[in-house]
């Protein structure tokens, strides 16, 4: 006799219905099922998520580009003022031509000591105090200043005209060897307001000259003579308007008389 066992009972077919699903047993009511609360950390598992590392960045200055830069102002300021040096130096271009040559040790300015310098023009030969002169009365024409090399002694009187054009005189001493006498061409050769001669019974290798100023040296590498030059050429000109073209080119101690500047050079003065 055959005892039959009762079977589970099989689940009833699943029927889909449409709205929100049922709330899974246990669930507090107006939960939303699967969703976390807020600020409760995500992650597999609902386990609290790692932290995450913080990603540093640099807050600091690059100085590297600074520092290039900073060389290279410090580098042109330098440039800069090294080419500025020449000008801004004592004596330099920057300055007044007055100033420049106060600067220029052992100059005389004739201009502020008292001296007497007559303009006049005086076709008589002239004794003056300065030896070269430096200023006073003088021949109706001037010598040649155009950077001329005048091989033998010229005219004080010429000269000095010469001297209140503008012109720097340089003269040196007669017996002053060859080689030095070259140095000194380099300085004046070419340059207009200048001009240079041998002069006989000079205290000095080198004496220079313009209206009312003197320098003496005795070495024909001093660099006074360049300075002085640059200071006075043209510059202390007593009549701006002056050129130093044409007048008298020959050599000599004395003057030219009116009628010799007549016949040679049609009465320039």
């Amino acid at each position: 006799m055959s005892i039959s066992t009762p079977s589970e009972p099989k689940n009833p077919s699943v029927v889909k219905v449409s709205g929100k699903p049922a709330a899974k047993p246990g669930a507090k009511p107006g939960t939303k099922t699967g969703t976390k609360a807020p600020g409760s950390p995500k992650g597999k598992g609902g386990g609290p998520r790692k932290p995450i590392a913080p990603v540093k960045v640099g807050g600091g200055r690059n100085w590297g580009p600074i520092a290039l830069f900073a060389a290279v102002g410090v580098i042109a300021v330098g440039i800069i003022g090294f080419a500025a040096w020449p000008s801004f130096k004592p004596g330099g271009s920057a300055y007044s031509w007055q100033t420049r040559a106060s600067q220029i040790d052992g100059i005389v300015n004739f201009r502020e000591n008292g001296t007497q310098l007559p303009q006049e023009h005086d076709w008589a030969p002239q004794k003056y105090e300065q030896n070269p002169p430096v200023g006073g009365k003088h021949n109706p024409v001037w010598q040649q200043c155009m950077g001329n090399i005048y091989d033998a002694p010229i005219p004080n009187e010429h000269a000095v005209h010469s001297l209140e054009h503008g012109t720097v005189w340089l003269a040196y001493r007669s017996d002053l060897p060859a080689n030095e006498v070259d140095k000194l061409k380099n300085k004046i050769k070419g340059k207009q307001f200048t001009m240079m001669a041998p002069f006989d019974g000079l205290d000095a290798k080198v004496s220079l000259q313009a209206w009312g100023y003197q320098l003496k040296v005795n070495d024909v590498n001093d660099s006074r003579i360049d300075d002085f030059i640059g200071a006075l050429a043209k510059n202390a000109s007593l009549e701006p308007e002056a050129g130093c073209s044409g007048g008298n080119t020959a050599t000599g101690t004395t003057p030219l008389t009116e009628q010799q500047a007549q016949q040679r050079l049609g009465g320039q003065g």
